[in-house]
């Protein structure tokens, strides 16, 4: 779906005092996560505006957010065990 809001706590209300905690006490996450946070809201802005970028623009934007994704929550599950 387009323009979906795919932020750390909305794909993994489950993690959300992890995330909390690793935001206020993990300098590396906070910053990997801020990334995540401010690509997923520029790709959805740009989504929405029907994607003013060429394909294979969006395509490693979203990519990179999907990277981003999977390192943020193998952190997650590290922190969760």
């Amino acid at each position: 779906m387009l323009g979906e809001n795919h932020s750390l706590n909305s794909d993994f209300p489950e993690y959300r005092e992890v995330i909390s905690t690793l935001n206020k006490n993990d300098a590396k996450f906070a910053e990997k996560a801020k990334q995540y946070d401010e690509l997923d809201k520029e790709i959805r802005v740009l989504e929405l505006k029907d994607a003013p970028i060429d394909d294979e623009a969006m395509h490693q934007m979203k990519h990179d957010r999907a990277m981003l994704k999977d390192l943020l929550y193998q952190r997650l599950l590290e922190e969760s065990k």
